[in-house]
């Protein structure tokens, strides 16, 4: 087997069937393990703050905390499980076998499909509540937001049984397979129905429903800022609607477009092939993948003033007293 300069074999004993990888240096190799695992491990606190959070205090109790705590739990599946795998195999050699190789492709696809329709669950709930708030409080109850989500998990786990599948047949059957990697080996229809139902028809949803309510939201201000400078001065209203437009431009513009950067380059490359790259670049898209799951909570949780009332109950062991959870945090 002919290898480039600079590579390395994974099993020196059987050059015939193993994998090559990038050659580094111990130093190279020990700062890209604590950036990848401080970033794994920063993803699961952020995301398990916002677990404990909407689980302990029933005053968050709601339909759309109830959809971030289902976001949050994929995503802090992913710094738990996910991330520091594929950290691992990034600077390392696969040395767990198929099994667990398709193991960890089956839970890494769950958690991420997970986040993807938690994401567009979200965009639905926003959309009804600003685009249809009269019958909002009737139509979305927690009781069934609780059933959608359980819904969500379950069709997840059944959707991705197939890639499950496929992955350990195609392992077997892959001629270019090698021992000392894991990686997913899926044929075009296979990738292609991915692309569709992972990326193409939840982004397409998303931008749709976003870009409805931003809309309503701008309509909203301008009907409201039309509606009081018939009382009050024109230019200080004006100054104020123009401010809640750019309020509304400006939260709506970051969920979409920090999805959109984290999501979209991965499957554009994925489409093009990570041959025509060099591995620094591959890995830096693909870890962009796995990096939206620590923006998540940044995005959706922090923003809310309610989300640092919470962390500061849970660092200072508030919620360990009696009738904490009826703590009045909003």
């Amino acid at each position: 087997m002919e290898v480039e300069h600079g590579w390395e074999i994974c099993f020196p004993e059987f050059p015939n069937i193993s994998c090559w990888m990038p050659a580094s240096t111990w130093p190279e190799t020990l700062f890209i393990d604590i950036a990848l695992y401080s970033i794994s491990v920063l993803t699961a606190v952020l995301n398990l703050l916002i677990i404990i959070s909407v689980s302990h205090f029933r005053q968050l109790h709601t339909p759309t905390n109830i959809l971030l705590l289902s976001l949050a739990v994929s995503d802090f599946l992913v710094g738990l499980l996910v991330m520091p795998v594929d950290a691992l195999q990034r600077t390392h050699c696969w040395l767990f076998g198929d099994l667990v190789c398709s193991l960890y492709v089956f839970v890494s696809y769950i958690t991420f499909s997970a986040s993807v329709v938690n994401m567009v669950l979200i965009s639905v709930d926003r959309y009804l509540a600003i685009c249809d708030p009269l019958h909002y409080t009737t139509r979305i109850t927690v009781n069934r937001v609780k059933v959608c989500v359980c819904l969500l998990w379950f069709c997840t786990v059944v959707y991705n049984s197939y890639y499950f599948n496929l992955h350990l047949n195609q392992q077997k059957e892959n001629t270019d397979y090698c021992y000392g990697d894991c990686t997913g080996v899926f044929d075009n229809t296979a990738a292609d129905l991915q692309l569709l139902l992972d990326f193409i028809v939840p982004v397409t949803v998303i931008i749709v429903l976003y870009m409805r309510v931003f809309v309503v939201a701008v309509s909203q201000a301008r009907a409201m800022r039309s509606h009081i400078t018939a009382v009050t001065k024109k230019i200080s209203v004006t100054k104020a609607a123009k401010k809640s437009e750019l309020k509304a431009a400006r939260t709506l513009g970051v969920l979409v477009i920090v999805f959109l950067m984290c999501f979209t380059p991965t499957y554009f490359v994925t489409m093009g092939g990570y041959e025509f790259m060099s591995h620094s670049t591959a890995y830096f898209i693909a870890y962009l993948y796995f990096f939206n799951s620590c923006l998540n909570p940044v995005i959706y949780a922090l923003f809310y003033p309610w989300f640092r009332r919470t962390v500061k109950h849970i660092v200072t062991l508030q919620i360990l007293q009696p009738g904490s959870c009826e703590a009045n945090i909003l």
